[in-house]
């Protein structure tokens, strides 16, 4: 990222009132972030949808001088800025409406062509939890998938350390700036995760880690990855605002159901019955969801058999696939006139046999032989 531009987008960051959703919008009409500091404010309040912002905030020169310091504190700490328009800002964010307009990492990861999955939790995991976790992670093993989480108590540092046990990349996103580390009792593991993968936030080094950061940082977890796995959650915490985040995302969300009076369990039973989060017991239920296969099974590729036994209903389903090549489930649900249960049961039917696999975002790929 160019220096110029890099500072007027920490310029624009940092002006009150304006926001990512803003600033992207800013930076879309205007063709850069500088080229925004070059219009007057009475232009970019013409911008449909932009008429009431405080644009005079947006000139403060205040706003540059910070962006020349913090500029220079990047530099000499050799965090790497991820900016929205760039490659290396991760493809799933970038989807986001509300994704950040530029975010700071420390480490060398990258997001693209690679299997991603957040998974988040109560800081109050129990035994139950934390052997679920590590269970899952070590049964991921194959697929490589990056680990992302919140580097927090409980399930976000029992996830990265999993991650790390298992020789599996895994990144953690802040809630606050590179000046310091949250919980400071997580300070061991940092050096480890920095070499197996690294750190990610949107704030300025000096930024404490302050109530409402938390929930800006849930959004990324969530938006970052392909998938969210709730581990343990109560009925309110910063686990179900994830999940909510993916949700908005049409990301997809697991949750690991538990005893109805467990109390660590309330908030992932409560994602299941209200059919915002699919079941998850083992790693299995996850790979079938994503489609995804690992490096051992793509190596032995089985060829699908010349002739099925398929019933009038499966072979409604598989014709309209393999014209079309992939759709989502309500659509297939549509145009073969089948109730959207029905179809989901006829599509596991047909990926048993080998026949379909399921895509993020409620979308199945017809396999031709």
């Amino acid at each position: 990222m160019e220096n110029e531009e890099l500072l007027h987008a920490l310029a624009l960051q940092r002006a009150k009132g304006i926001g990512d959703v803003c600033a992207k919008k800013l930076i879309a009409v205007c063709g850069s972030a500088k080229q925004v500091f070059c219009e007057k404010e009475k232009t970019l309040q013409k911008i449909p949808g932009l008429k009431k912002r405080p644009f005079s905030q947006l000139f403060d020169p205040s706003n540059l001088k910070a962006a020349e310091e913090e500029a220079r504190w990047i530099e000499a700490q050799k965090i790497r800025p991820v900016y929205f328009l760039e490659a290396n800002y991760p493809q799933s964010l970038k989807n986001a409406v509300d994704g950040p307009m530029l975010m700071f990492q420390d480490g060398e990861v990258s997001f693209q062509n690679t299997k991603c999955i957040s998974i988040v939790g109560t800081r109050q995991m129990t035994p139950y939890g934390r052997d679920f976790c590590e269970r899952l992670i070590s049964d991921l093993k194959s697929y490589r998938p990056i680990i992302v989480s919140g580097f927090a108590y409980g399930v976000d540092i029992c996830a990265h350390r999993a991650a790390l046990k298992n020789q599996l990349k895994t990144v953690g996103v802040f809630a606050h700036g590179f000046g310091m580390t949250y919980p400071k009792s997580h300070k061991p593991y940092q050096a480890e995760i920095l070499k197996k993968g690294g750190f990610l936030t949107e704030f300025w080094h000096e930024e404490k880690p302050l109530k409402e950061n938390f929930v800006r940082r849930n959004r990324i977890v969530a938006g970052i990855s392909e998938a969210t796995i709730v581990v343990e959650s109560p009925l309110r915490g910063g686990a179900l605002i994830t999940a909510a985040f993916a949700n908005s995302y049409s990301k997809e969300v697991f949750a690991l159901p538990g005893k109805v009076t467990d109390r660590c369990s309330q908030g992932c039973n409560a994602l299941i019955r209200d059919h915002k989060a699919a079941v998850i017991t083992d790693a299995e239920d996850l790979v079938r969801m994503l489609g995804w296969t690992s490096q051992e099974r793509d190596s032995n590729p089985q060829q699908l058999p010349l002739f099925l036994d398929l019933n009038g209903d499966q072979q409604k389903v598989v014709d309209f696939l393999s014209a079309r090549k992939s759709a989502l489930l309500d659509l297939i649900s549509l145009d073969c006139d089948l109730p959207i249960g029905k179809t989901a049961s006829l599509l596991f039917e047909l990926e048993l046999k080998g026949l379909v696999r399921p895509l993020p975002g409620k979308m199945f790929e017809f396999l031709s032989s």
